[in-house]
């Protein structure tokens, strides 16, 4: 004969929905909190530094369209490339440390910690981030060399770039 079982999948499903109510401890929240403060200072630091590179590319073309250098341009390009160098190496520094502190954690604590794997994430992202924003910043120093090389070329294809030792310089100043 069958037995009713009804009652017993009641009970069942009551205590399952008590259950439901599980939460995910994520450990320490006041860690967290600064992690997550650091997290938003780095990205800060990584979107000044895209913003610096941008910059970068207005004065380089300014550079080379302008037939004369101007001094005060040269100057702002030399202080934006020093700003992108020590916010790049203090990005780096940085990530640098909260690497460091992902693998202490690893190996202290392992690798089924919530929080652990949150700030593997956010290395990871910040650290790929980084790295786009300085490939597009050599890309945009490479860039500019090339596009120095390619008109100094033109310049000495149609003559106007004469060297004051060059002997072409004597004859022509020798001109009567």
């Amino acid at each position: 004969m069958t037995k009713d079982r009804l009652s017993a999948l009641k009970a069942a499903q009551s205590e399952d929905e008590q259950d439901d109510d599980m939460q995910v401890e994520t450990g320490n929240a006041q860690y967290m909190e600064e992690f997550f403060e650091q997290v938003e200072e780095i990205r800060g630091s990584v979107d000044l530094i895209a913003n610096n590179v941008e910059e970068v590319k207005k004065k380089h073309s300014a550079i080379l369209s302008n037939p004369v250098n101007d001094p005060k341009t040269k100057e702002e390009l030399d202080e934006l490339m020093a700003s992108i160098k020590r916010t790049a190496n203090k990005v780096r520094g940085k990530l640098k440390l909260i690497e460091n502190a992902i693998e202490h954690d690893e190996q202290s604590a392992g690798a089924g910690n919530a929080d652990l794997r949150i700030r593997k994430t956010q290395h990871s992202t910040l650290s790929r981030r980084f790295v786009e924003v300085m490939t597009d910043y050599n890309k945009t120093q490479t860039d500019y060399r090339e596009r120095c090389k390619g008109r100094i070329q033109r310049q000495l294809d149609i003559g106007l770039f004469i060297s004051l030792e060059s002997p072409l310089y004597v004859y022509f100043i020798e001109l009567p």
